[in-house]
């Protein structure tokens, strides 16, 4: 194993601040959904089913594409990979933003979804092939401040944009941010091939095939299909939940939002450092506990003061990014090198399908009343605390894997202080 590095390079913080943007836009085309969510029911006039299938059809495109393209993974540069998809996922960001109807946005979601699926398994593994297990804790803690940013200042400025012209202006938004994240990885990031000189001579389908169907590999699927359950349950009708049910103001939402993300800004790198000090299973039970107590409350919550409600807020989202810091950290050690490609599209193919049969799900346990009243929430939390239980068996077994792997390459003791 490398030594630990006291600071980062120029050019690796440049690729951390890319890979965070890119992300960025790739979470906010996706989150901008769910506090539009009353906007589109409203303006047209779908049930709380259609919209979930208009969450889902991301998710199940991505998935879908994501296995079709995971055998090829491994077989470019993954500079040429990323760029390729990343244009494809701006045009469907494109189509959104001039999708009339229903029926055109939906099929927008699907071509979207075909290409911006694909980018987060891509970017994970040129996080794996760039930077050692011992940092990747800091580094998947910078990147998924994604999320937190999309809350600080996407969806609040999306909000704000769709209020004051129209629900397909975040879409136009993100695809002139996205125009320019294009351009830098053309200009300034170099060449990713090194794996390309591991590569054994298998065609593309056999590829796919030992890697889906490897035993060590398995679970790490597994964990991934739950872990993708809890966000994609709630997130689709939160801001629904929010309005119609704890009483919060349509103009309040950008603050609830702005707030609970500067608050994950904050704890992100924090939450990425602790997870390299103290050990990233150790981090991801307390995110797991964390977002147990704190679903069972929220979802269960009448009419309730704005600031309770951003307290509550705060606290379930420390638990939920505490977990997918330290999962996105240790699940990147699963896989061997020539595998990583593979592997990355393998499990964001299981996380957009899982997470889009979650959305799915979801749209059929709660129903909205004539007067936008979400029902069953409640029954809704119950199933997410379940599946992040047995979501925490499972990393378990990863993390007992990914310990045993690394004391095989490094001085003892050295493996386990960071996993």
């Amino acid at each position: 194993m490398s030594e630990t590095k006291p600071t980062f390079t120029s050019y690796e913080k440049f690729i951390i601040a890319l890979l965070a943007t890119l992300q960025f836009t790739v979470v906010l085309d996706f989150m901008v959904l769910s506090p539009l969510g009353y906007i589109l029911l409203d303006k047209l006039s779908i049930t709380t089913s259609q919209f979930g299938l208009v969450v889902s059809a991301y998710a199940f495109s991505a998935g879908a594409s994501g296995l079709l393209t995971a055998g090829f993974a491994d077989k470019f540069d993954r500079k040429k990979l990323l760029l390729f998809f990343y244009v494809g996922f701006l045009i469907g960001t494109l189509f959104c933003g001039l999708a009339p109807t229903y029926e055109l946005l939906l099929a927008a979601r699907v071509f979207t979804g075909i290409f911006g699926g694909v980018i987060g398994s891509i970017s994970f593994a040129i996080i794996t092939d760039l930077f050692a297990i011992d940092v990747r804790g800091r580094v998947m803690g910078f990147v998924q401040m994604a999320f937190a940013s999309s809350q600080v200042l996407g969806i609040p400025i999306g909000l704000y944009m769709a209020e004051k012209f129209d629900w397909h202006a975040p879409f136009l938004m993100i695809v002139g941010l996205g125009l320019i994240v294009g351009v830098l990885i053309v200009v300034r990031m170099k060449p990713i091939n090194a794996h390309l000189k591991i590569q054994k001579k298998v065609n593309a389908f056999q590829h796919l095939g030992k890697t889906l169907s490897r035993p060590d590999y398995l679970q790490g699927f597994a964990a991934t299909a739950l872990l993708a359950t809890g966000g994609f349950m709630l997130m689709p009708f939160g801001t629904a939940f929010g309005v119609h049910n704890l009483g919060i103001a349509e103009s309040s939402l950008p603050t609830l939002y702005m707030v609970t993300g500067i608050s994950m800004l904050l704890f992100s790198p924090m939450i990425g450092k602790l997870s390299d000090k103290i050990g990233k299973y150790k981090v991801f039970l307390f995110g797991s506990t964390v977002t147990c107590v704190m679903t069972l409350i929220y979802c269960n919550l009448g009419v309730t003061p704005l600031w309770i409600i951003i307290a509550l807020n705060v606290l379930l989202f420390v638990g939920i990014t505490g977990r997918m810091i330290s999962a996105s950290a240790l699940m990147t050690a699963v896989p061997d090198a020539p595998d990583r490609g593979a592997y990355m599209g393998i499990n964001s193919s299981i996380q957009q399908i899982a997470g889009g049969l979650a959305s799915l799900l979801a749209g059929f346990i709660v129903s909205e009343t004539s007067t936008g009243y979400i029902e069953n929430y409640p029954l809704l939390g119950d199933v997410v605390v379940f599946a992040v239980i047995i979501t925490a068996l499972l990393m378990y077994r990863i993390h007992k894997y990914v310990a045993v792997k690394l004391a095989a390459v490094a001085p003892a003791g050295a493996a386990n202080s960071s996993v």
